[in-house]
């Protein structure tokens, strides 16, 4: 069985529902607090959604110093997969395991709704229980959303294929005013992945959705990851 560790931070929101999609998924799924340096031997790390320590200074800018930051570093060097959702998303960027920064909102106001978007990249560690261009519906929840890159890594990622989900285009779901409708992205290798939307939100009958379960399901067994990816947007 997969153990999965959930990084705990001051301001974290969302831990307990990772947890239990996680555990839903039959992975042994457990906390790991932001001062803790040892992930207890985790196969998996997410970092859930939040925010972390109150999202001062801007959004997963302190958390990306945290003592468990250094560990979840090391455990991504080596290969491990790593997930982070919203403000996870946030502290990845932060702490430079993924490129790019999330902004303040387009419309400069909190967003909490549910958006459609399509998965881009189906070879990452979370994604490979969907079909290339599968159309999700999952809740968002943030004011710091935007995604911005300069051109030279917005070329490189939509080249690589590492743009993981896209807010999907035709119907203006962009909600954040992201460049390229990004919701998510990988590294080349497939296993530090960042979203915006919150699958564990989704991921059960109960929630009125299951869109984001595959996400957690893809925790329970070891899944090798590759450089390669499968886009099917292309470059806007």
């Amino acid at each position: 069985m997969q153990r999965v560790a959930i990084i705990r931070f001051p301001g974290s929101n969302c831990d307990e529902d990772a947890l239990r999609a996680a555990a839903r998924a039959g992975t042994d799924a457990y906390y790991v607090w932001h001062r803790d340096t040892d992930l207890k031997g985790a196969d998996v790390v997410v970092i859930p959604g939040g925010f972390s320590y109150g999202d001062y200074l801007r959004a997963g800018a302190i958390a990306r110093f945290s003592p468990a930051l250094s560990a979840v570093q090391r455990h991504a060097a080596e290969g491990g997969p790593v997930l982070g959702i919203c403000n996870g998303f946030q502290i990845l960027c932060e702490a430079h395991l993924l490129p790019g920064a999330l902004m303040r909102n387009a419309g400069l106001s909190f967003v909490s709704k549910p958006v459609d978007v399509t998965v881009e990249n189906t070879r990452t560690a979370f994604t490979a229980g969907y079909a290339p261009g599968t159309r999700l519906r999952l809740p968002v929840a943030h004011g710091d959303g935007r995604f911005v890159a300069d051109p030279e890594t917005l070329a490189r990622l939509e080249g690589e294929g590492l743009v993981v989900l896209r807010y999907a285009r035709a119907e203006d779901a962009n909600p954040n005013g992201s460049m390229h409708d990004i919701a998510g992205i990988s590294n080349p290798e497939g296993n530090v992945v960042g979203i915006m939307p919150h699958p564990e939100r989704a991921a059960e009958p109960a929630l009125g959705s299951e869109d984001g379960a595959p996400f957690f399901t893809a925790m329970a067994v070891p899944a090798p990851t590759g450089t390669a990816a499968t886009s099917t947007a292309g470059t806007p």
